[in-house]
């Protein structure tokens, strides 16, 4: 072969490449510091461990968005930054130059992590709720939603849940544990109507409800209303679902509000086996708290096989128990979220302490966003967007991590990697994309999921938790084939254009 020859291979190999990749981005975050770092494909001669193809004329269920929930205690820990760090986090979060966040949760009146107990009808028995008041709301809570809507290019749905309802409506006339009393059913509905309508006075439009967080309870530790499948179901049929109505309140409810285990599916047959109640509800929303390592993914295949007209939504998970068994220190140190060191609430006290060991923290964010997903997940919220280093703050002394940590001290935010597992999923996995199928010729530990954007964008996330580098092919249809390498215990989100 004469050097014309090779030349003419060479400068066909460079043209190939160049248009072949020039509609590709790739971002990685992993161990090695990289955090959402632009990288090259591999050279078109490597030899890869696996080949990917995506199959996007095969969809699954729509996405509703990603996200984390504005709280009371956030909303204080973003008052201790300075004026222009305050607005560069609610940036980072809303913006699209920043993780872009298209779904949330918030609390109505207090939860565990607000400064202390209220509700906005405090006056025993003012069943016509004249006293109703959000004004708790206005020194902190509020003003950091308002912001966060004033974000240039910021769009994200609000799902609100009250923890209780107010003590004076309950069997036991306290804020933690009770039931609602059933004379009290109509005024709880109305409640919801009224605050719904003094958040939009505020400039504020609520998306989505649920009728309590965690109905099951929380050992009474913190404030709640307990409820059976049964009740929620008459709730939502009888009393929620027609005052919203009758309010000219078109509002997505979703019931439930607990974990992935075995009750999720008792609820959604109980609750979907009323035609009333089911005409009201979109889906379930869930936590994640029955396990560190298990999404309970068979739970929600079974839930999504027998109601596939309803959605799931993941409403709430974060890195628990903090500040009792783990040093507060360790959140604020970047290795510590790749390594098996977090405990959770079960670690100690689950009777079942199989589904509770020590796990990597990044790898617990990243498995459920996957494998949540890979397994009918159509919305994912995180738990408190802001924290301080402290874990709070928190009247229940329920301490929790958060993706972002604030030192007032030091007017400081530490962006932790979870901000980043999540970044990699909100920032270009947007509303109403549909999951897709991966095809893969041979068996690889690597943990993958992949998106169709209503744009027509392709989205890949890919994981790989060994600790060594591994490399793949990666086509779809209309799309040429790119190798690509993902270092050790690195997450990386691939978008074809």
């Amino acid at each position: 072969m004469n050097y014309l020859s090779i030349f003419s291979i060479f400068i066909f190999n460079l043209v190939f490449t160049s248009i072949a990749y020039a509609s590709v981005e790739i971002y990685q975050t992993g161990r090695n510091g990289d955090r959402l770092k632009a990288v090259e494909t591999l050279s078109y001669f490597v030899k890869s461990d696996v080949s990917f193809y995506l199959d996007s004329t095969k969809e699954y269920q729509a996405i509703l968005g990603f996200g984390g929930a504005f709280t009371e205690a956030g909303a204080h820990a973003l008052s201790e930054l300075s004026g222009s760090k305050r607005s560069q986090v609610l940036k980072d979060y809303f913006s699209p130059e920043g993780a872009h966040l298209s779904l949330t949760r918030t609390h109505i009146a207090s939860c565990d992590f607000s400064l202390k107990n209220y509700t906005y009808a405090p006056v025993p028995g003012d069943v016509e709720l004249s006293h109703f008041s959000i004004e708790p709301d206005y020194k902190f809570l509020l003003p950091m939603i308002q912001d966060a809507l004033k974000v240039e290019g910021a769009k994200f749905r609000i799902m609100a849940s009250p923890w209780t309802c107010p003590p004076w409506m309950k069997t036991n006339n306290h804020w933690n544990g009770g039931k609602l009393k059933k004379e009290y059913y109509s005024v709880f509905a109305d409640y919801f109507v009224k605050y719904i309508k003094a958040y939009k006075e505020e400039g504020v439009d609520i998306w989505g409800l649920t009728p309590t967080n965690e109905p099951l309870g929380n050992n009474s530790s913190w404030e709640s209303v307990h409820f059976s499948a049964d009740e929620m179901r008459e709730f939502i049929g009888e009393y929620l679902g027609p005052t919203l109505e009758y309010a000219g309140l078109d509002l997505s409810i979703w019931a439930f509000d607990q974990n992935r285990d075995h009750e999720m599916l008792h609820w959604a047959e109980t609750i979907y086996a009323d035609d009333k109640a089911e005409s009201y509800v979109d889906g379930l929303a869930v936590h994640w708290y029955q396990s560190t390592v298990d999404v309970g993914g068979k739970n929600l295949d079974a839930l999504n096989n027998k109601f596939p007209n309803k959605g799931i939504i993941h409403s709430e998970g974060c890195l628990d128990n903090i500040g009792n068994d783990e040093p507060i220190g360790n959140m604020l140190e970047d290795d510590w979220y790749w390594r098996s060191e977090a405990t959770d609430w079960g670690y100690f006290w689950a009777l079942d302490k199989s589904n509770h060991p020590k796990y990597r923290p990044f790898y617990r964010y990243v498995r459920d966003l996957i494998n949540g997903f890979n397994h009918n997940l159509n919305g994912w919220i995180d738990w408190n967007l802001i924290l301080n280093t402290r874990g709070g703050p928190n009247h229940a002394f329920n301490f929790c991590g958060a993706p972002i940590l604030v030192d007032s001290g030091t007017d400081t935010a530490y962006y932790t990697p979870l901000y980043y597992a999540i970044t990699h999923f909100s920032k270009y996995v947007r509303p109403n994309a549909r999951r897709i199928e991966i095809k893969q010729d041979k068996d690889s530990p690597l943990w993958k999921t992949a998106f169709k954007n209503e744009d027509g964008s392709l989205i890949f996330v890919v994981f790989n938790p060994e600790e060594k580098a591994l490399s793949f092919d990666l086509s779809a249809k209309g799309r040429d084939k790119i190798k690509v390498g993902v270092d050790a215990q690195s997450l990386q989100t691939i978008i074809f254009r």
